[in-house]
């Protein structure tokens, strides 16, 4: 890519476009995005392992069936990339567009959503350990919105049976300027905690895209980091806690972390290197400790760069490695099991030379194999569109077809507005593929199990609109249920929801119908599938 061969317009747009990707997603995701994709190749792999598992019992003499599968999106909140649209919109606008998303996660048949509630030093809840976010507010001095976002958010997720993974950035402390304060403390809220704490501040990298960190390598604020994402946990009923790769910084202009102080005075004669890594593990352990101390139901999870490290003992790939660039040593945490599951951004093509999405995907699951650690995929919706492979509206499509062949528990979109904006079609294509019918959750056997009580039905009505509404009698306690009709040789999946909302089958036949119904707990365990209920004809 030459930039002098395009016109000035051409010139000036491109390097926008750079430099905000440099501010918003940092340099790994800006490398990603102008990764030249090379010619594709096969993507036979030996070792497959088995499909992902699907649920068990009968109904009647029909055996059931259903994915089990994550199906998630970010939104991200950040810059304002997904949401808020804007930063300073009244509550309602707010509470609307959220709604939105919402009923676009459940159009997909999504089943999970991430979203970005501390970007960077702040918060979309009442907390004292940070300020408001300026991406709610429209302000960096912590103005108090007047209502609880994180609240709302949740609650709502959980009414369309989507569990809430609340995404956290731990170390950033602030964004670049303009828009966000970048290393100016003046702009900072007088209560922000670097300005409180100078000696755990660290700006980086110098000139206009500096921004605030918290120290990594401080134990004190390595603590204040984890309570202040703990206090979100305590107080809303979220599901997951989520980072994605952001830990130490990016690589920038060859500038070196300007961490020589704690280094010197915490390092205990390890490598620079190995110290960092180390302060990254014990974040991850931490939470990971905290988390089951807290709430053991809580899932923990993690969104790293898609290579841990090149050949050897990593995968058969060129391109920058997390464990030597951002000291993030992820296959550690995976067999550590201080994960309950991991999402590498696998942010590349089919056949892309220096990362091959049929090279590296593979060795992400040979990484999780006979750990309790699930793997699920970020998939690259925000690429489709770009030149080369990337320019198939089937590239995301291919990709998720060997997901289902190594057996891949899950995936994850970046982000949110690539998924409604369905660029050249590419959304539509893998929805009807790939999630064109309902799954239930993976279940997670190292967290808590109760499996509830099989329900009974009692009845059913049609409604004007053509659906169907099953009656049940009261049950046992539960999170979620699951209704399966059956057909010729099985009994599908067709509904899932919340406990205490209507079961509900939105597409039913014409003539009789025999259903079953199951509940779920909270870490996806079913119990006893419902005696069959057939229905009369319409």
């Amino acid at each position: 890519m030459t930039l002098l061969k395009k016109p000035p317009l051409q010139v000036a747009l491109l390097l926008a476009v750079v430099l905000f990707a440099v501010a918003v997603l940092g340099v790994g995701l800006l490398r990603a995005a102008f990764y030249e994709p090379a010619a594709v190749t096969s993507t036979a792999v030996p070792g497959v392992p088995a499909p992902a598992p699907t649920a068990t019992g009968k109904c009647g003499t029909q055996p059931v069936k259903a994915a089990r599968e994550l199906r998630g999106m970010w939104l991200t909140t950040v810059y304002n990339i997904d949401f808020p649209s804007k930063p300073g919109l009244s509550q309602a606008r707010v509470k609307s567009e959220y709604l939105g998303w919402l009923d676009l996660a459940v159009a997909q048949r999504h089943n999970a959503i991430f979203v970005h509630v501390r970007p960077s030093g702040d918060a979309f809840w009442d907390s004292k350990f940070a300020p408001w976010s300026n991406w709610l507010t429209g302000k960096l001095d912590g103005t108090d919105p007047g209502w609880d976002p994180m609240a709302f958010m949740v609650d709502e997720a959980h009414k369309r049976n989507l569990e809430f993974h609340a995404w956290f950035n731990p170390y950033r402390g602030t964004q670049p300027a303009p828009t966000g304060a970048g290393a100016d403390l003046a702009k900072l809220a007088p209560d922000h905690p670097l300005r409180l704490h100078p000696e755990w501040r660290l700006a980086y990298p110098t000139g206009k895209a500096s921004r605030l960190y918290f120290d990594p390598g401080i134990p004190e604020a390595r603590k204040f980091v984890e309570d202040s994402m703990l206090e979100a946990v305590e107080r809303y009923d979220v599901d997951g806690v989520h980072f994605d790769d952001f830990f130490y910084p990016y690589p920038e202009n060859g500038q070196d972390f300007p961490d020589k102080a704690s280094y010197a005075r915490y390092g205990g004669g390890k490598t620079k290197a190995d110290w960092r890594r180390e302060n990254v593990n014990t974040l991850v352990r931490e939470m990971h400790e905290r988390l089951q101390e807290i709430k053991p139901w809580v899932k923990f999870g993690i969104s790293p760069f898609g290579i841990w490290r090149n050949q050897g003992e990593g995968s058969d790939s060129k391109g920058l490695e997390s464990y030597s660039a951002i000291y993030a040593d992820t296959r550690k945490w995976v067999r550590e099991g201080w994960l309950d599951y991991i999402v590498p951004q696998l942010y590349w093509t089919i056949g892309f030379d220096k990362a091959d999405y049929a090279k590296v995907l593979p060795w992400w699951v040979r990484t999780v194999k006979d750990t309790q650690v699930q793997l699920y995929i970020g998939m690259a919706d925000y690429r489709v569109g770009e030149k080369g492979d990337w320019s198939d509206p089937a590239q995301l499509d291919k990709q998720m077809q060997l997901n289902d062949k190594y057996g891949v528990q899950g995936q994850v979109h970046f982000s949110a507005k690539q998924i409604r904006e369905n660029r050249l079609g590419s959304v539509a294509r893998y929805q009807s593929r790939h999630y064109a019918s309902p799954a239930l959750l993976p279940r997670m056997a190292r967290l808590p199990a109760a499996p509830p009580a099989a329900p009974r039905i009692t009845g059913a009505e049609r409604s004007a609109g053509g659906s169907l509404t099953i009656r049940t009698a009261p049950g046992g306690r539960s999170t979620s249920w699951a209704l399966y009709r059956t057909q010729e040789n099985s009994a599908t999946l067709v509904a899932t929801g919340r406990t205490g909302t209507a079961v509900t089958d939105p597409k039913p036949p014409a003539g009789t119908a025999t259903y079953c119904l199951s509940a779920l707990d909270r870490s996806g365990n079913e119990g006893p599938i419902s005696a069959p209920f057939t229905t009369t004809g319409s």
